[in-house]
């Protein structure tokens, strides 16, 4: 059973997609009984030197002549970003062409809306390799976990970041090494500022929220820290409590309504997810029916990617010639999507002070005026200055900042050095 696609894109993903089409196609056409024709690529230059041979006439430099050629059935969009991405799936979809994509800014963005045209056309958008690379978990949280309650959802889901701190924490390799190592290994772009800045995660994130709890979570409500001022110290310091420091994105909801965050974390050592190294990538999932569901696997890279890609080419192309969509479509229901600042969180505070008699007093003091209880504190260095280590018990997310805001105003504090999340209770030092 022949199926034509069209592919926009050629890069990392692209070059790993079409050398599995091209190189590897009586396998899977062995294994699925489909014939995947590859009609047409748009490609940004059409001099550029490939991983993949092509016939010539397959190339084009025009990415709506792949949308609109008639003898495309499927569209894979692999170009990435917003624009002209989000147009030309729409186009695509509007023609009745099943979609499959990688694209998780475009998703995190335009999904409800493409998700709605997609059901409205008849045809499957299908958008797997979206979040977490050859890590199978949009279909779960779609169609298996569909009629289960989702209380939270963890996810280490950049593989950039987790391999960048992995590297710091086990080999004391700098920020600046440990991300050139990452770029050299194909983990990491040239410009790596989507994934140390947290926005990649965020993106994901949001598909993630949306997808487990059924209420639709743009991008622009998660909020979002990157590791770019995760410094040795504090991962010395987190392990030495017996934690690990990730990139974590959380999605919880309650009865007050959803909220969904991404930023540095520190992870019980114990916790499934504090031994997810390397550009591995991990979601952890909470429900009151299945207690917890852990998914893991490569998060990073073109191969993992295309995988997921390909998996879904060969579902939405069954469904095609089986002229009858398959999977359930995705729908949402209006739901409350909270700010972060009332969340209720856990907060490990690290503060260069002055060291004199009654300091700790004075920043004992700021908690108390904010209403924000200290679990812990401790104190390391001696001479001109000191620093003073403090975890906080659990307590409304506003209030732990205006906290650390009123400590960097406080004439005995020369800096908030570090301010890091904690997931579970919290670590008590050994004093």
């Amino acid at each position: 059973m022949r199926v034509g696609i069209g592919i926009l894109g050629f890069g990392t993903v692209g070059g790993a997609l079409l050398h599995k089409l091209v190189n590897e196609g009586s396998s899977v056409s062995t294994k699925t009984g489909l014939e995947i024709d590859v009609v047409r690529v748009a490609v940004r230059d059409l001099d550029k030197t490939r991983s993949v041979s092509l016939p010539a006439d397959v190339l084009t430099e025009d990415p709506m002549e792949v949308v609109n050629h008639p003898d495309v059935q499927l569209v894979v969009e692999i170009m990435g970003g917003e624009d002209p991405a989000g147009d030309l799936v729409a186009a695509a979809l509007r023609a009745g062409k099943p979609v499959v994509t990688a694209n998780k800014a475009l998703i995190s963005s335009r999904g409800k809306e493409l998700i709605a045209l997609a059901e409205k056309s008849g045809v499957p958008l299908l958008f797997e390799a979206a979040v977490a690379g050859g890590i199978p978990i949009i279909r779960p949280l779609s169609e298996t976990l569909a009629g289960e309650q989702i209380d939270r959802v963890l996810g280490i889901v950049n593989g950039t970041t987790n391999y960048i701190l992995t590297k710091m924490a086990e080999e004391g390799a700098e920020y600046k090494a440990a991300l050139a190592e990452a770029q050299e290994l194909g983990y990491a772009e040239a410009d790596p500022t989507a994934d140390v800045s947290g926005a990649d995660a965020a993106a994901k994130a949001a598909i993630l929220a949306s997808l487990a709890f059924g209420t639709w979570v743009a991008g622009d409500r998660v909020y979002t820290e990157g590791i770019e001022r995760i410094d040795a110290t504090d991962l010395r310091i987190a392990g030495e409590l017996g934690y690990v420091i990730k990139l974590l994105a959380v999605a919880e909801n309650s009865e007050a309504g959803i909220n969904v965050r991404v930023h540095p974390t520190f992870v019980p050592a114990d916790h499934p997810l504090a031994v997810i190294r390397g550009a591995t990538n991990a979601v952890f999932v909470e429900g009151p029916s299945f207690d917890q569901l852990l998914f893991a696997g490569p998060g990073a890279g073109g191969a993992p990617t295309a995988t997921a890609v390909l998996g879904d080419v060969v579902d939405a192309a069954r469904e095609l010639l089986a002229g009858a969509q398959v999977a359930p479509p995705i729908r949402f229901q209006p739901g409350r999507v909270l700010d972060f600042e009332s969340a209720s969180t856990t907060w490990y505070l690290r503060l260069e002070v002055v060291d004199r008699p009654g300091v700790l007093a004075q920043v004992a003091g700021v908690f108390g005026d904010n209403e924000v209880s200290i679990k812990s504190v401790w104190q390391e260095g001696e001479d001109d200055g000191a620093t003073l280590l403090l975890v906080t018990h659990a307590h409304n997310e506003g209030r732990q900042r205006a906290t650390a805001q009123a400590l960097r105003s406080l004439d005995v504090v020369n800096n908030v050095a570090a301010v890091i999340r904690v997931e579970g209770a919290g670590p008590t030092p050994n004093l």
